[in-house]
């Protein structure tokens, strides 16, 4: 075990890492632990938004960001926040932090998603081939206290829900349904055995048939076909075209992708092949074989999702020797926006990719086998992680469903967040601390309503600042 990851997982509340044969604290000891956390912050006092501050500058906030990403690609990721509150939710998980940070804090320690709204949940196919919902987005994760996950999703839940019109009371009691789903299901988790709680995981199968006869089963129903249908082979049919002497290469669409050879940029193959080379040793054995069976062929450059844009993100060709072909996304890792906020935070991770894979494989329940890191040869040196690019990924379509439908998703998304809390921290803490009572929930719900009116005048401010000229934006 690395000192990076020994050291992480001291800080997780309730932890028995201390020594071999260290006896591990009960159920009952963590639970009465959490507890007493409450006499330190009551219930109540998750309201609070820490969004007063006089000196709070949401867009400058964005724009320190500018310096560690492709300069050409700024304005996209401007005009892509400026489309509505929820997207602008979506790019600015910098600014929430910094008021998650200014809020009274629990100091009940678990591996954050760092951005959990409810876009950062999903479907995508499991090693063995079936489609599972969790969490799918951990390019912020990082440990720190669990109710800034829990926040930022009950958040994007009433964001979300006033897009699609839902009423005040509707908007809220989304919020306190979520909320509640979370508490009730650590509290589930924390009296499971160990091994039980670790391999939980949500099968899409089981939930839409949980929710048949609901609107949000359908959903669930549509979205899952269709990911079952979103595969490698699809991706490869729209990124890629027949070369004139017959093999794959990109097309080019600018500048969402950019195809990079090396006529255009001397030495790229180069580079590739040691930054392939670099990502292959982070792989299990079984996984480099099965590598060894494809062949590289061509590099581009893609533009993917909304805070994620300007930073730099690879797709890679590969092809078996009968032409099958093989997708991977190599995304640029950086510092997660919690690094220096976070209670939890000491020194920075030795490798911001490798933070987000072993964030990803403590959170998730199953993970891509492709799953590793890698940093290129250039200095200033880019570290990045690698996975699959779009194994059967998909999602619920938010904008389809109304206030119900959505409390309903936010309940879903809820106790998935908690069962991967309880892979990352003590869900007895957290449970003993939270109690049966519905304190945390009508709280952390408050908080939400209050968040959402942030983030639309956050969102006003940066569509003001892009009319005045101050902020560059374009759309594509």
């Amino acid at each position: 075990m690395s000192a990076e990851i020994r050291s992480r997982a001291a800080s997780i509340e309730g932890s028995a890492l201390g020594g071999f044969g260290v006896q591990p604290p009960t159920r009952a000891e963590l639970r009465a632990q959490g507890k007493a956390h409450r006499s330190d912050l009551p219930l109540a006092a998750h309201a609070e938004s820490g969004a007063d501050r006089p000196d709070r500058d949401a867009v400058g906030v964005l724009r320190a960001q500018e310096d560690a990403r492709e300069h050409g690609l700024i304005p996209l990721r401007y005009g892509r926040m400026a489309a509505s509150p929820f997207a602008f939710l979506r790019g600015s998980a910098a600014v929430m932090a910094r008021d998650l940070a200014a809020s009274p804090s629990t100091g009940l320690t678990v591996q954050l998603c760092g951005d959990a709204h409810v876009a950062s949940f999903g479907m995508y196919a499991a090693p063995d081939r079936s489609l599972v919902f969790d969490l799918n987005d951990f390019d912020e994760t990082y440990p720190g206290p669990f109710e800034w996950d829990v926040k930022r999703l009950a958040a994007s839940v009433v964001v979300a829900a006033r897009a699609g019109g839902a009423s005040d009371a509707a908007r809220h009691a989304a919020a306190v349904t979520t909320v509640k789903s979370y508490r009730k299901t650590i509290a589930a988790m924390a009296a499971m055995p160990p091994l039980e709680a670790w391999y939980a995981r949500v099968e899409v199968d089981e939930l839409a048939a949980r929710l048949r006869r609901t609107a949000l089963g359908k959903g669930v129903r549509r979205a899952a076909k269709k990911s079952l249908r979103n595969t490698g082979d699809v991706a490869v049919g729209k990124l890629t075209e027949a070369a004139p002497d017959g093999r794959l290469r990109f097309r080019a669409d600018q500048p969402l992708l950019v195809p990079v050879d090396d006529p255009l940029e001397s030495g790229i193959d180069a580079r590739v092949a040691v930054l392939f080379d670099r990502y292959l040793s982070t792989l299990t054995p079984d996984r480099q074989v099965l590598l060894s069976r494809f062949g590289y062929r061509a590099v581009a450059h893609k533009v993917v999702g909304v805070g994620s844009v300007g930073t730099r993100a690879l797709v890679l060709l590969f092809e078996s020797g009968d032409g099958d072909a093989l997708l991977l996304q190599v995304k640029q890792a950086g510092r997660s926006v919690l690094e220096t906020i976070s209670p939890a935070a000491s020194t920075s991770p030795e490798h911001a990719g490798r933070r987000v894979v072993d964030g990803q494989r403590l959170l998730q329940a199953a993970s891509d086998p492709f799953l590793g890191w890698t940093e290129g040869t250039r200095l200033p040196r880019r570290e990045y992680f690698v996975r699959q690019l779009r194994d059967m990924k998909g999602g619920v379509d938010l904008t389809a469903l109304d206030g119900e439908g959505l409390a309903m998703y936010g309940r879903v998304c809820g106790a998935v967040l908690a069962r991967a809390h309880a892979r990352a921290g003590s869900a007895a803490m957290i449970a003993g601390y939270l109690g049966g009572s519905s304190a945390f929930d009508e709280a952390v719900a408050s908080f939400a309503v209050d968040y959402a009116d942030v983030t639309e005048r956050d969102h006003a401010a940066l569509c003001a600042a892009i009319a005045d000229g101050v902020v560059p934006a374009t759309t594509v």
